[in-house]
Formats: structure tokens, sequence, C-alpha cells
């Protein structure tokens, strides 16, 4: 093992508690949805890798259908990595996965069922080389199969030591409660719910995620707080050929940055600079403001973006104003 963590590592992050639960995670999380793929550069990974954990990232979030060409393949990266860089901080690091999208053909390769996440559970810890993850999220809710049987699968999972906590990713307000006093009566530790959120997307504000979780004490964990990179620097001048609009595409689409969107962007970023900080800085501080939320996931195509985030941790505490004008640029 050549990587030794900074003995500093510890000094800035928060940690915060998933709603009652004695489990805290970062404030800043890292998400290895993109850049971890069997297409990228391994070496760029492993350094993304130290820099968060030296930061005080202690919190790794994949999904069994992370990576391209073939899904998995994130797994697989960074279960390399932990073998052999990091395997010494094992029970230092908080490591995540979900099932519930497309993994393999056949009927029985995604949503909800029983068969589907038990079997991608037993394959994901193959690819990641441990014993267990530290939680299994059920990544959308399943119309066609039975919440119960959904969350039973949660419960065996954790009740079998492969994992040690339940989570629910994608769920609305109303079906997350179900959810949860399903998982009560099964006795199963259910801590934190995995949902898009941010300046510019804000649905869980009206579908009643932030209420119920707060209602029901659990944490909530954010991804795509700088909406698929437009709340940084990335977009100010134009889109850049290597942008992820250009690259994908999947989430974020060209046509979506019209000038007005751009506008909004630019503006944003001269309030952030007031502020003295970043505009992915002030765009991840407005998330965090939220008591409901225990922790922001960023991605990183290098180190530098995930020392960028981390500087949050120095943001001023909105005032009443800012938080205004922010609105005022993105809901006219």
């Amino acid at each position: 093992m050549s990587y030794t963590a900074s003995n500093e590592r510890y000094t800035e992050m928060k940690y915060n508690k998933c709603g009652e639960s004695g489990l805290k995670l970062p404030a800043v999380s890292l998400g290895l949805w993109h850049n971890f793929s069997a297409v990228d550069n391994f070496e760029n990974m492993k350094a993304m890798c130290f820099t968060a954990f030296d930061s005080g990232i202690t919190h790794f979030d994949i999904a069994n259908n992370y990576g391209r060409p073939v899904s998995g393949s994130a797994e697989i990266n960074f279960g390399r990595i932990l073998r052999e860089e990091m395997s010494a901080y094992r029970d230092e690091m908080v490591i995540s996965t979900k099932a519930g999208y497309t993994m393999w053909d056949g009927p029985y390769g995604d949503f909800g069922s029983r068969k589907y996440l038990l079997s991608s559970l037993d394959a994901s810890l193959k690819r990641l080389g441990v014993d267990y993850v530290d939680i299994f999220y059920h990544h959308r809710p399943d119309p066609d199969t039975p919440l119960e049987e959904t969350m039973g699968a949660l419960d065996q999972a954790v009740k079998s030591g492969k994992a040690l906590y339940a989570g629910l990713s994608n769920y609305d307000g109303e079906t997350m409660i179900r959810a949860a006093e399903i998982l009560r009566e099964l006795r199963c530790p259910f801590v934190i719910n995995q949902i898009r959120y941010s300046i510019f997307d804000r649905k869980i504000e009206q579908n009643g995620l932030l209420d119920a979780a707060r209602e029901q004490k659990k944490g909530i964990i954010v991804f795509s707080p700088l909406a698929q990179g437009l709340l940084t620097n990335r977009y100010l001048n134009g889109i850049p050929e290597d942008s992820r609009v250009r690259t994908s595409g999947v989430f974020l689409k060209e046509s979506a940055l019209t000038e007005e969107k751009l506008a909004k962007v630019r503006a944003l970023n001269s309030l952030a600079a007031e502020r003295g900080e970043s505009l992915a800085q002030m765009a991840l501080a407005w998330v965090l403001r939220r008591e409901e939320v225990t922790s922001v996931l960023v991605g990183a195509s290098n180190p530098a973006q995930i020392k960028d985030n981390v500087g949050v941790l120095r943001s001023a505490p909105f005032s009443a104003e800012e938080l205004e004008k922010i609105d005022e640029i993105v809901l006219a």
C-alpha cells in the first residue's frame, strides 16, 4: 500500500447525523457516477479518492449500474483502489451502493423485486471486493412490485450482514413514509433518502420529501446539487467541447442551455463572487443550509474540483436578502 492518509483529514470537515440514527456522514460526499468508468483514467480516479479522503470525505457513493461502456465498472475501479491503496482505512469509510435501474437482460435485472435486489447486492460486493456495504439503497420506486417485497429485500440485506443500513433513492414523501413504516415494523435501520436537489431543481420542496424526512427523522443526501455542472464556472462563457453536455448529454442537454438559462448562471456567479466564493461553493451552501440535508454528493473530473467543493465548509451563512436574490434570479 503506497497511499498514506493525511493526519489533518478530520480537522475541517463537518459530520452530520442521518436523522436520529447514530450514523454520521460528511457534509460533502463523493459520488462515483461519472469519471470512474472503464474508459476513464485510473490514476486520476486514485488521485480523486485520495484528495477526497485527505479532505475528510469519508463517504463514497456508487450504484450497480455506474460505469460505461459496461455497467458495474465504477464498482470494479473503486474496489481496486480500495484493495490496492486504501484497505487500511475501510473502517473509516462509508461505502454505499444501489440497485433499481436496469443492470442485466431479462425480467430479473431491473426495478425492485426481491430476486433482483439481493442478486444485485451480491454482485456489487464481488465487484467491490468487500464483505458488506454501509448503505444499500433501492434506487427508484417500482410501481409493479409490492412495496412490502422491496422493503423486505432491504431488510434481508441488512440482517444478512451484507449491508449495515438501508436507504431509499428517488422516492417522494408519501411513498417514503409508507416504506419507513414497513421498515420500522421489520426493525430495519432505514436512515437516509437520496434525491436530486439544487438551486435549479426544487421538486422535493413540492413532493413532500423534505417534510416527510423531517417528520420521520431520516436523513437526506442530495445528488446533482450542482445541476450536472451547470452551477459551476464551466458554462459562464458558452459550452466547452469537453463538457458533460458535449461528451454525454444524457441528463444535461445542450438544448436546455438557452441564453436565458446561461444569463441566470452568470447572475448567480456574480452573487457568489460578492460572497467571496465560487459558484459551486455557493450552490452547495444553498443546499446544505437546510437542516433536513445531511450531505451533498459531488462528482468531479479532477482533484482540484473536489478541493473547491470542500471550500463550502468555509461559506458564510446566507442573509435573507441573498436568498431572496437567488430566488429572483432563478424563479423569474
